[in-house]
């Protein structure tokens, strides 16, 4: 007479397989959901201590990006518009708005605007602002139509394939830097989108660039 009852091989080859098993559904797991719009935070607004409508002052007034963001073409920081950038203008315009006296008190007190990134790479990745957008790498293909949104949203998942997808080829999303701040730039008609990809490559002297320290250094 066995000692255990039949069944019981199944239960054991049950349980091995489980331990297995779990792991790499838990690994599969993690991976799917770090490449999700909720890990990658894609179309999640971020609240701000003040409200500031781009679709009112890029879109309607046309203000360029470099007025607020004023570092983009020289350092690896865009930069974040001070109060006393804000008042540059609102000193004149809507100087007496309720929805401005947060601006107001942070100027008086000389404080800096405690905003919210919504753009957040890890650490371990080195991003300059300035030699994409000074090689023709305009504003909206990574942050999309900001002249667009209410309240900036991250629109692109900012992976690592995802940013090797453009490193491999950067030609696909080169401009002329002339027009590296406009929401709505696109090649002329009856030119030949590829073509100027490829040219303006050669004039910005723009390669790929795959290697690992390139981004991890």
């Amino acid at each position: 007479m066995p000692l255990f009852p039949r069944w019981t091989n199944t239960v054991s080859r049950l349980s091995v397989f489980l331990l297995l098993a779990l792991p790499a559904v838990a690994i599969g797991g993690l991976l799917i959901i770090v490449r999700s719009p909720y890990g990658t935070k894609v179309n999640r607004q971020v609240v701000q201590p003040i409200q500031f409508d781009h679709r009112h002052h890029v879109g309607d007034e046309g203000i360029d990006c470099r007025f607020c963001h004023y570092t983009v073409e020289k350092s690896p920081n865009a930069g974040i518009p001070s109060t006393q950038v804000c008042m540059s203008c609102h000193a004149q315009v809507w100087n007496k708005s309720p929805l401005l006296g947060l601006v107001r008190e942070y100027y008086f007190k000389d404080r800096p605007i405690p905003w919210n990134s919504v753009h957040n790479l890890p650490d371990f990745v080195y991003f300059n602002h300035s030699i994409h957008v000074n090689k023709g790498v305009g504003c909206a293909s990574c942050h999309g139509r900001i002249d667009q949104m209410a309240a900036v949203e991250q629109v692109s998942p900012l992976t690592m394939s995802w940013c090797l997808d453009c490193h491999r080829a950067p030609e696909k999303n080169l401009r002329p830097v002339e027009y590296m701040t406009s929401m709505t730039w696109k090649p002329d008609p009856g030119v030949d989108g590829e073509k100027l990809g490829a040219d303006l490559a050669k004039l910005y002297n723009v390669h790929t660039r795959t290697s690992c320290d390139t981004c991890h250094r």
